[in-house]
């Protein structure tokens, strides 16, 4: 996302985050996040799921060790696109 998107707190001082951004960080209903507060700038992250790595016949896989909500298949492929852009 490369535009800023403005929102206000409500009165409890709630925050609701605009679905944009939902989407684009791949925060799901349920999804545990990591809030972090430096010098007066807030960042919102999901925290990663704990996985266990098995090896299922040639391969070797990830296996989520908690429960959370199922991957998208659109957060699938905006990984794979990330993991061949950045190399890692």
């Amino acid at each position: 996302m490369k535009n800023a998107i403005q929102t206000t707190s409500g009165s409890a001082g709630r925050l609701v985050l605009p679905k944009t951004v939902r989407e684009e960080a791949g925060i799901l209903p349920g999804m545990a996040l990591k809030i972090t507060v430096q010098d007066g700038r807030v960042e919102i992250e999901p925290v990663p799921r704990k996985v266990r790595i098995v090896q299922r016949g040639p391969l070797r896989i990830a296996v989520p060790i908690e429960q959370g909500p199922p991957l998208t298949a659109e957060t699938v492929e905006r990984v794979r696109r990330e993991i061949r852009e950045h190399g890692d």
